[in-house]
């Protein structure tokens, strides 16, 4: 039950992110465009039904993502987000009334498969709740020069795949940050009791990288394609957890031969994450302007 319940947890988290996603696309294409980083796309957006539902969805991945964060260690938690991006077509393909190609699913599968073998070969262990403050500032500084960096990049680039895949890996960097924090403020919730939550810096800093990370998605789906800044997310997002987690946690994963087959394992899910980003499906997630650019090009 000591992974099977933050496995759970996990994969409902994935897939809420995956539909909140998928609304949320369809809502960010229907207000107006912008090239820099507009504070008023987050006013328009709350006068979407769609984007509204997405939020819904947010928060139920929140809840359940916070679960299996204080159920299990961050190592196996978020790697499992990696499913999000097969989540997300499939549920794209519901939504819209089209078939998924084969090679959709084969590719699906692969990144399944990659995630199982990874993870069974890796097999995350660790049951740290606390973290000093001497690890948190070196690790949170790294990271946010890294998102500051990112959105600066993004800034000098046009409207296009290169600004989505930076903002995108913005994005993940930040909502690692916010996953590493929501763990230690779950635990002091559970440990210490609400009075302790509502008290500690880390509710609060989890709540603010959690909006950042919300504001850098919303411009990374403006910004272009999904199968630009979704990629770079999910995978983003598993990477740098698992820096976070043996970094800060000290939680461990299998070292010596075992690196071989977890190695085989992300190559899996990096091979099944870009050939989803190829298929046909995904234009449908592109706006009717952006997709007639795309065929005017030379």
């Amino acid at each position: 039950m000591h992974t099977v319940l933050p496995v759970l947890f996990a994969v409902c988290a994935a897939l809420s992110n995956a539909v909140a996603t998928v609304l949320q696309r369809k809502a960010a294409l229907s207000v107006p465009r912008s090239e820099g980083l507009r504070a008023g796309l987050m006013l328009d957006l709350l006068r979407r039904p769609v984007w509204l539902a997405g939020i819904l969805a947010v928060i139920g991945a929140a809840v359940c993502q916070a679960l299996a964060l204080a159920t299990g260690p961050l190592t196996i938690v978020q790697p499992l987000f990696v499913l999000e991006l097969p989540l997300t077509l499939v549920v794209a393909s519901l939504l819209m009334h089209r078939r998924l190609p084969r090679s959709g699913w084969l590719a699906v599968t692969v990144v399944v498969a990659g995630l199982a073998v990874a993870l069974a070969a890796a097999s995350p262990s660790g049951d740290r709740t606390h973290v000093e403050l001497g690890r948190w500032i070196p690790a949170l500084a790294v990271c946010a020069g890294a998102v500051v960096g990112l959105a600066l990049a993004a800034l000098k680039r046009p409207e296009g795949r290169a600004r989505a895949a930076c903002l995108g890996a913005a994005t993940a960097i930040s909502y690692a940050v916010t996953a590493a924090l929501m763990k230690a403020a779950t635990h002091i919730l559970d440990e210490q009791g609400l009075v302790a939550f509502l008290t500690t810096w880390q509710t609060y800093a989890f709540a603010a990288t959690g909006v950042c990370a919300l504001f850098l998605l919303e411009n990374a789906m403006q910004a272009g394609p999904l199968v630009a800044s979704q990629p770079a997310l999910t995978l983003g997002d598993a990477l740098v957890s698992l820096a976070l987690g043996i970094l800060l946690y000290e939680e461990t994963v299998r070292s010596g031969w075992w690196l071989l087959p977890q190695l085989f394992g992300v190559a899996l899910i990096a091979a099944g994450v870009f050939a989803l980003a190829r298929i046909p499906l995904t234009q449908s997630l592109v706006a009717p302007d952006e997709e007639r650019r795309t065929v005017d090009a030379p």
